[in-house]
C-alpha cells in the first residue's frame, strides 16, 4: 500500500496474527496484534475490516460501522466487505442502509450467495414473504455446486426451502379459485400436462430431462409416459394378456435355466448402482428377440407372443433392435434409478403378473402396473422399479420407435447406429430396463 512502510505480505501476516489469537481465545494478544496492524497500515481495507468486525463481535455496532464503511469504500469491488457493512447496519436497525450495502455487494458480484442470503433475511424480517422467497431461491441457485456447506449454511438452506414452501402454498391458495374458473371452461379436455406444469411451478414436481447413455436425439418431447393413442396396435397385446402370461409362466417353470441376469457387466466395469443386481437372477430375462434377432427356440415356446411381436411395428435397426423379453423381478427386489441408451426409441411394458406392492417411476411420475394394460415410456428419463411383494413380478418388455420421429429420421438413426457399431466393433449399445 502506498503511504505505509509495511508491505502487503507484512500486513497480511499481522491480520492473520489477529485471527489466530482470536481463535486461540487470547483476546489481549489479538488486541496487541490489531494495534500493530493499525499502526503499520491505518488505511488498509483488510485491517479496517478486522477492526470493524471485532467491534461488531463485541456488540459495538456504532464503532464498527465507520470502520467497515471505510474498508468497503477503499475496496468497493469486494462484496464481502459490503456484506459486513450490512451486518453493522442491521445491528443498528437501519434497514435502508442495510439494503443499500447489500445492493452494493451484489453490484460487485450478482452471484455472491452470502449477500443474497442476507437480502432474503432482510425481506423476511420486513414481512415481505414473496420477495424473501424469490431471494432465497436465488441464494440456493448460487450455492457452489458439489461442496459440503458448513452447518450454518446447511441451516440456512433448510430455512430457505421452508420459506419457499410457505410461499408456494400461499401462491397455490391464491391461484386455486382463479384456476377453478378456467378449469370449468375446459372440463371435457385432458389437462394432465397443465397439471404437471402447475406442480412444477409450485415446487411439487421435479423436472426430469432425457439423459441417454448413448444417443440423444434433440427436439423430441420429454414425456415420461406416452399416450397410448400413438400406438393403437397395443390393444391386441392387451387382449392377448392371458395367453402371453400362460406362455411366460410355462417357460419359467420348464426352462428356468434360460432366464439370464439382465445386468451382466464385464469384469473391470464400474458397477455403481448395479452392484446388487450384477450377474444376479433377482432381475432375470427370457429373450424372445435380442439385438434385432429372434431367439428361435424361445420364440417356438411362445407362439402367441411371437406372432404378436411379428405383427407389431417395432423399432427396426438390423443387428441392434428390436429386443423383446419376459422380465422377472424377484420378491423384495428394487431396480435402482437409471437411464436407457437413447430417446430415439421408447419402451413398452405389458404387465403379466403383478402382485400387490409393485410400482414403477419414470421421472416425476409414479404408476402401478395393471395386468393386461400396456404402457409406453421414455427410458432415457431416469426410472426405477420395485417389487415389494413375496412373489415374482413378470412383464413383457420390447422397444418401439419414438412416435415423434419421422420415417426419414428413423432411417437415419438406424444408419447412424449401424455405423457407430461397425466403427466400434463391439456389443450393441441398445438395452432397455424394467
Amino acid at each position: 500500500m502506498a503511504g505505509t512502510a509495511a508491505t502487503e505480505v507484512e500486513i497480511r501476516a499481522l491480520i492473520e496474527a489477529v485471527d489466530q489469537a482470536d481463535q486461540a481465545g487470547n483476546r489481549a494478544e489479538a488486541e496487541r496484534a490489531l494495534a500493530r496492524a493499525r499502526t503499520a497500515a491505518p488505511d488498509h481495507p483488510g485491517v479496517l475490516n478486522v477492526a470493524g468486525m471485532r467491534a461488531l463481535g463485541a456488540g459495538d455496532a456504532a464503532a464498527a460501522r465507520p470502520l467497515l464503511e471505510r474498508a468497503a469504500q477503499l475496496d468497493p469491488a469486494s462484496p464481502y466487505l459490503w456484506v459486513n457493512v450490512a451486518l453493522a447496519q442491521r445491528e443498528l436497525r437501519d434497514e435502508t442502509a442495510e439494503r443499500d450495502a447489500l445492493e452494493k455487494a451484489l453490484a460487485a458480484d450478482p452471484r455472491y450467495f452470502p449477500a443474497l442470503l442476507h437480502k432474503a433475511r432482510l425481506f423476511e424480517r420486513q414481512g415481505k414473504l414473496k420477495s424473501a422467497a424469490e431471494m432465497y431461491h436465488a441464494f440456493l441457485c448460487c450455492l457452489p455446486p458439489g461442496a459440503q456447506p458448513p452447518p450454518a449454511v446447511q441451516a440456512a438452506i433448510q430455512h430457505a426451502s421452508e420459506v419457499m414452501r410457505q410461499n408456494d402454498s400461499a401462491l397455490e391458495a391464491f391461484l386455486e379459485p382463479r384456476l377453478g374458473q378456467a378449469r370449468t371452461r375446459h372440463a371435457e379436455e385432458r389437462l394432465d400436462r397443465f397439471n404437471a406444469c402447475l406442480q412444477v411451478l409450485l415446487g411439487r414436481r421435479r423436472v426430469f430431462t432425457p439423459q441417454p447413455s448413448f444417443l440423444l436425439f434433440p427436439g423430441l418431447p420429454a414425456i415420461e409416459f406416452i399416450d397410448r393413442e400413438h400406438y393403437p396396435w397395443l390393444d391386441a397385446f392387451d387382449a392377448a394378456t392371458d395367453e402371453i402370461r400362460a406362455e411366460a409362466r410355462a417357460v419359467l417353470a420348464e426352462a428356468a435355466g434360460d432366464f439370464v441376469p439382465y445386468v451382466s457387466m464385464r469384469a473391470g466395469t464400474p458397477v455403481d448402482q448395479w452392484r446388487e443386481l450384477n450377474n444376479s437372477k433377482r432381475w432375470s430375462t427370457y429373450f424372445l428377440l435380442k439385438n434385432g434377432r429372434p431367439i428361435e427356440d424361445h420364440m417356438a415356446r411362445c407362439p402367441r407372443t411371437a406372432r404378436l411381436l411379428a405383427s407389431a411395428p417395432l423399432c427396426e435397426i438390423p443387428g441392434h433392435a428390436p429386443t423383446a423379453f419376459f422380465s422377472v423381478l424377484a420378491p423384495h427386489t428394487r431396480i435402482p434409478p437409471h437411464t436407457g441408451v437413447t430417446n430415439a426409441r421408447l419402451i413398452v411394458h405389458l404387465p403379466l403378473v403383478v402382485p400387490p406392492g409393485c410400482s414403477y417411476r419414470v421421472g416425476a411420475e409414479r404408476r402401478e402396473w395393471r395386468e393386461g394394460s400396456a404402457w409406453v415410456f421414455d427410458d432415457s428419463i431416469e426410472h426405477e422399479a420395485w417389487n415389494g411383494s413375496d412373489e415374482p413380478r413378470i412383464v413383457l418388455i420390447f422397444d418401439v420407435w419414438n412416435c415423434f420421429l419421422t420415417s426419414a429420421e428413423r432411417d437415419l438413426v438406424a444408419a447412424l447406429v449401424a455405423g457407430v457399431q461397425e466403427y466400434n466393433e463391439g456389443d450393441s449399445p441398445f438395452r432397455q430396463g424394467g
